[in-house]
């Protein structure tokens, strides 16, 4: 229904008013109203209420960085060549002057050296991607850590985990396209991994290249699929997982007057639009800086590609090193033949299986998570790390193989700057692959649950004043006060932690009972991840505790007077109020 603006007062006066004719805008905006019902649509939308907290800009990062990424990414397109058709180099660059190349190498280095303001979007270009990958990765780490992937958002972790893959399979191609010497080397790579699947490896390189490696087809198909396919499928998905955010409503933190059923923030206009679009750029500005001040991916140091060279010390993109990593600490003489095919489980196990393996697990873990707990309910308050330790202690066991495998591909980099053997290195990371994650278990789960035992000592006790009392007897003690309302109330803000129990084998009939296997497995997997778990303290054990303050507050009122010896410090003057106590 739209408003009819045209009777609206001009002035205050008392006689009526006068007509007015709406302007172009709002006559736009009538018929779009007349034939969309734009103005029903978009009130709500427009009021919608958004929390504040630091984390939630994470993802405000990712999306900017893509946003820079499409930008930056068109102004490219408009001059580079994606052709393997060899040229010789007559460009700018000196040094490659004369130098047979591909024609996506050579207009590389006319987009670096010829087009202005060329090398800076290709250096902003790559570092977007760079962050575009990092900012998704610490996003996720975000969501899993405080639980925000539980139900509703299921399906929306299923689609940051399938950015993620997509968004490494994006930058993997992008770098592949200049046709340098370090990126041909990843190319080649490529070909080895495709080959090293079991029987259709060597048609499934073929398809790719269009024949023997390298072949003419591969940086034009490349091309496609990075300017096209790939953005298609990521600008699909964003969609989908902004849909989805507005759909279930914002998560948010723990506080007094947030519930499951209400978001308590800042609505879309004007405070979080106008917080959004400045923190685009923001990140815009630092891209930009990033690209004007910090070189990235110099190809006219690396040269064309040469199938029969290869650059030493050769890294890939950051966000690719785990894999390089497994594979650098695979056995190498992990072969077997099976029916006449040459099976490599030292490049199976590490490029095929494993990282598909890893994206397979996170994907599933809201699910594992909520078929061992049972919860079916909705959920939108976040929680703390601290109050699911098995959960945080499983994100850091995932981190630490992640790191670990990351560090395993610069093992040349590490003996060479440290000057140690790259084969005792290699030798270490084969063990800490797999010892490093179940210690940095142990000791997250620990470590949780001993700053859960420190809530409910806060909670029971107060917090420590840095004030040292002795009582008559000669007694020394620290005194406690209590915290503050707003944080007991994010101290108790959790729920208990229920262990779930087998009713038996079979049921009062004596019928076997179904599912009697998953369901023991259930349970023993709850009591795995709740039994070590600190329950915050009870009302009763609250009311005592405070109880139990007010009669120390009792015995202690009166003797707080300097003692003996204490007559040059400032008991004196604390007393008097000239000194201050801390305050927290």
């Amino acid at each position: 229904m739209s408003v009819d603006t045209s009777k609206v007062a001009t002035s205050n006066r008392t006689d009526a008013a006068t007509a007015k004719k709406p302007g172009p805008a709002g006559s736009l905006a009538t018929w779009a109203d007349d034939r969309l019902g734009l103005a029903t649509a978009m009130k709500k939308n427009l009021r919608k209420v958004f929390p504040d907290h630091w984390s939630f800009m994470l993802g405000e990062i990712a999306l900017w960085s893509f946003v820079v990424l499409l930008l930056t990414g068109v102004f490219l397109t408009l001059w580079f060549n994606p052709s393997m058709g060899h040229i010789t180099y007559e460009g700018s660059y000196d040094q490659l002057r004369g130098v047979g190349m591909s024609e996506s190498m050579a207009s590389t280095l006319h987009i670096s050296f010829d087009v202005r303001g060329g090398l800076l979007m290709r250096q902003m270009h790559h570092w977007a991607a760079a962050i575009f990958i990092a900012s998704m990765m610490v996003h996720l780490l975000r969501v899993a850590f405080t639980g925000a992937y539980r139900k509703p958002r299921e399906l929306n972790w299923v689609i940051g985990c399938i950015l993620l893959l997509l968004g490494t399979l994006e930058g993997f191609t992008g770098y592949s396209l200049p046709d340098d010497l370090l990126s041909g080397t990843g190319v080649r790579a490529a070909d080895g991994f495709l080959k090293a699947t079991p029987v259709v490896g060597t048609y499934m390189s073929f398809l790719l290249f269009g024949g023997e490696f390298p072949g003419e087809s591969i940086i034009p198909r490349l091309y496609i699929i990075h300017v096209l396919l790939i953005p298609g499928i990521l600008l699909a998905l964003i969609a989908a997982h902004m849909l989805l955010l507005v759909y279930h409503k914002h998560t948010q933190w723990p506080g007094p007057g947030r519930t499951e059923q209400n978001v308590v923030g800042y609505p879309m206009l004007p405070v979080y639009a106008a917080k959004a679009g400045g923190f685009f750029f923001m990140v815009f500005g630092v891209i930009a800086l990033m690209g004007g001040l910090m070189s990235i991916n110099p190809v006219w140091k690396f040269g064309p590609y040469d199938p029969t060279k290869v650059t030493a010390g050769s890294q890939p993109d950051w966000y690719m090193g785990w894999p390089d990593g497994l594979l650098r600490i695979m056995p190498s003489h992990m072969e077997s033949v099976i029916f006449g095919y040459t099976i490599s489980w030292n490049v199976l196990i590490p490029i095929l299986l494993v990282p598909p393996l890893m994206l397979v697990i996170l994907m599933l873990l809201p699910f594992i998570e909520g078929w061992i707990t049972g919860d079916k309910r909705d959920h939108h308050l976040l929680q703390r790390p601290r109050n699911a330790p098995t959960r945080t202690a499983v994100m850091v066991a995932l981190m630490t193989f992640y790191g670990l495998a990351w560090a395993a591909g610069g093992n040349d980099i590490i003996a060479i700057k440290l000057h140690l053997s790259i084969n005792q290195i290699t030798y270490f990371m084969r063990i800490a692959i797999f010892l490093g994650p179940l210690l940095a278990f142990w000791i997250t789960r620990r470590w949780c649950i001993s700053l859960q035992r420190h809530d409910n000592e806060k909670l029971l006790h107060g917090y420590e004043t840095g004030i040292i009392t002795r009582s008559p007897e000669g007694q020394y003690a620290e005194r406690h006060l209590p915290i503050s309302e707003t944080a007991a109330y994010t101290l108790t803000a959790r729920e208990r932690d229920e262990i779930h129990a087998v009713g038996g084998d079979t049921d009062a009939a004596g019928v076997a009972a179904p599912n009697s296997r998953s369901e023991k497995l259930r349970a023993r997997l709850s009591s795995w991840m709740y039994r070590h778990n600190v329950q915050k303290p009870t009302r009763a054990e609250l009311e005592e505790a405070h109880h139990h303050a007010e009669h120390e507050a009792e015995l202690q009122s009166g003797l707080d007077h300097p003692a003996d010896g204490h007559q040059f410090d400032d008991h004196r003057l604390r007393d008097t109020d000239e000194v201050p106590l801390r305050d927290h």
